[in-house]
Parts: C-alpha cells; sequence; structure tokens
C-alpha cells in the first residue's frame, strides 16, 4: 500500500481489545505488514507458503488472517470501508437497494466434495458465489455454496442475511434464475420487493440490462484478484472472506484516490 491507502486502512481498521481496556494480549506485529500481506495473498493468488520473505512468515500471515476471519473482524473492516466509500460519494451509509447475482467458478483439488458441485447451465464443477451489492456496486452479503445450488434456493438464504444486516433495504433487482416463490418469499416475510429484470426476446449478443450490470461489473472487478479465479479454499466461509478482502482492495484504493 502507498502512504495515502494505508492513512485510509488504518483509520478504518477495528480497534483492538486491549486498547479499549477490554482485556487480551497486546499484538506484537505491525498491522500495515499483515494487511499487506493479505492482499499480496489475494492480489497475486500465491499459496500461503509462498509468501515473500520480505513479509512475516506465512504461517504468521495465516493465523492473523484466521483470526480476523473467526472474529469477524474482516467483515467490519470490510463494513467500515463500504461506509466511508458511500459517505464520500454522497449517499447515506445504510443502503435501500440492492442486486443480487450468482457466479460459477471451477474450484481447485483442495476444495472437498462435499461443498463443490457441477453447474448444469454453465458447465462448471466447483462452486458458485452468491452476492448483493448495493447501487454503486459494493458488496452488502455474499455466500458460497456448491456449484450444483440453484439461485433460488441460495437467494433465500442471503436475502435472509441481507435483511438481518441492512435493514433498511427495500428492493432487490435479480434476472430471470430468482422466479418463482423466492418472489413471494422476499415480499411477504422479509418486505423486500424483488423485481426481475429480463432481456428482451429481441436481444441478439451481449446487451447491457438495466440495474443487473452493477452487480457484473463487480464480478469483473473480483476477478482482478487471481484468487478469486479459481475457488481454492477448503471452507466456504473462507472463500467468502477473500471476497470480502478484494472488495477491501477495491475500495480502499477509491477512497485514497479522492484523498489526493
Amino acid at each position: 500500500m502507498s502512504d495515502a491507502e494505508w492513512a485510509v486502512v488504518r483509520d478504518a481498521l477495528p480497534v483492538p481489545g486491549w486498547l479499549e481496556g477490554r482485556g487480551g494480549q497486546p499484538e506484537s506485529y505491525c498491522h500495515r505488514q499483515m494487511v499487506d500481506a493479505v492482499r499480496y495473498l489475494v492480489a497475486g493468488g500465491i499459496a500461503w507458503r509462498a509468501m515473500p520473505a520480505d513479509f512475516p512468515a506465512w504461517d504468521r500471515v495465516y493465523a492473523f488472517f484466521r483470526r480476523w476471519r473467526d472474529k469477524g473482524l474482516t467483515a467490519e473492516f470490510h463494513d467500515r470501508l463500504r461506509n466511508r466509500v458511500r459517505q464520500v460519494a454522497g449517499r447515506d451509509a445504510e443502503p435501500t437497494a440492492g442486486v443480487i447475482d450468482a457466479q460459477s467458478v471451477k474450484a481447485a483439488a483442495s476444495v472437498p466434495a462435499a461443498t463443490r458441485g457441477f453447474d448444469g447451465g454453465k458447465k462448471v464443477n466447483g462452486r458458485k458465489r452468491h452476492i448483493v451489492v448495493d447501487a454503486l456496486g459494493l458488496l452488502l452479503a455474499v455466500t458460497v455454496t456448491a456449484a450444483s445450488v440453484t439461485d433460488r434456493d441460495a437467494g433465500r438464504d442471503l436475502l435472509v442475511r441481507l435483511r438481518g444486516r441492512h435493514w433498511r433495504i427495500t428492493r432487490v433487482w435479480a434476472d430471470g434464475g430468482y422466479t418463482g416463490q423466492l418472489v413471494d418469499f422476499a415480499r411477504s416475510l422479509l418486505r423486500i420487493a424483488l423485481t426481475v429484470v429480463k432481456r428482451s426476446d429481441d436481444a441478439s449478443g451481449f446487451t447491457v440490462l438495466p440495474k443487473r450490470w452493477l452487480v457484473e461489473r463487480t464480478f469483473a472487478r473480483l476477478m482482478h484478484s487471481r484468487r478469486l479465479a479459481r475457488d481454492y479454499e477448503t471452507r466456504t466461509d473462507t472463500s467468502e472472506t477473500v471476497i470480502k478482502w478484494a472488495m477491501n482492495m477495491i475500495m480502499s484504493r477509491r477512497l485514497a484516490r479522492r484523498a489526493r
């Protein structure tokens, strides 16, 4: 990270408990080095054991990554950056609308059979990432499943998770894969208007569809992180955490450019 980007990241980092008098052992590592190391792994797509010697030992970096994943610190860090990006853009920190979609990716040999499957539509053997983004393309909720799980089934759990974290959400746009009972479920139980944006019957080739292009752009930006080109993670919550780290890089760079 540049110094300007580190200034943005430092202000959004979760505050350790020992600094607030909540107990715990003081940390003995440099946050900037650890964050840089995790970002390097996500952006470069390297293995943990291939961490360059310029960074701390790979097992210490992995312990940092794992602790932040299990304690919810990565999600807290991500949400702070997202709120700041929205406020800089002149929007309220809490969104009122979102766009939902899914992306199937191939899985590496390290992915267990219990959390992988075959997506017959995309002809992909691996996992599927289900995300909801706001009007700026920023991540609101994410869940990772086997590629064989349908968009409707995963969408139900994802919308429940979305409602639990963002109570002001009232409308979500989706593609044709989310039609059927999911629309009624979202309206009656979650008070969310799930609007399906369908492709015109006369359209041929690639067509930019209203609202849906926002989530497609987010997927394209995430794929710049080579660790996300394929799913290498044993656990699905680790995959979700890697996605959030990739979004952290996108948002911190955007804020650093605005601060110039």
